[in-house]
């Protein structure tokens, strides 16, 4: 009888411990994950000043200024298809120009453009189908060109807005 009563004890003993070594305790949660769409655009800083300083006798077309100091740097999760435009916060007067090109690997540029008359309601393409991805540190080139017959033009500042849009 002792023998049995031990042998119950054991057994339940061995019961409770393969129950406890099998116990568990599990907790679950739900997680919601989303990207929104993402269009961001940024430059270096700004150009150093374009003063036209020359020319050739007999030319009317003065010898233009050029910086290529700045970057421009984009970011973007939309499309295949998206552009950056260039506008400007008023035209230039007839007799000078202003031109710009930026450089790119993820689109195409449209090459040197002249955005003397872009202005908010007709902001030019500079650079079309911009893949997705990045496009980090890419040169922005700006060319001031004026006439003789323009005259001369005391130093003003144009506010140059860069947008990335499709």
């Amino acid at each position: 009888m002792k023998k049995l009563i031990a042998t119950l004890v054991v057994a339940a003993i061995s019961l409770v411990a393969v129950e406890s070594a099998s116990a568990q305790a599990t907790a679950t949660q739900n997680v919601s994950l989303a990207v929104n769409a993402v269009y961001k655009i940024a430059v270096s800083g700004n150009p150093g000043p374009l003063t036209i300083t020359d020319g050739s006798a007999g030319v009317d077309a003065l010898t233009s200024a050029t910086d290529n100091s700045t970057t421009y740097s984009i970011t973007q999760n939309v499309g295949n298809s998206l552009k950056i435009t260039a506008h400007m916060d008023a035209a230039l007067s007839a007799g000078f120009v202003l031109k710009m090109n930026l450089a790119s690997v993820k689109g195409t540029s449209a090459g040197t453009v002249d955005i003397s008359n872009a202005t908010t309601g007709s902001a030019v393409d500079l650079v079309t189908g911009i893949a997705r991805g990045a496009d980090a540190a890419k040169t922005i080139t700006y060319t001031f060109e004026a006439d003789a017959t323009a005259g001369t033009l005391s130093s003003t500042n144009k506010v140059i807005t860069l947008t990335l849009t499709n």
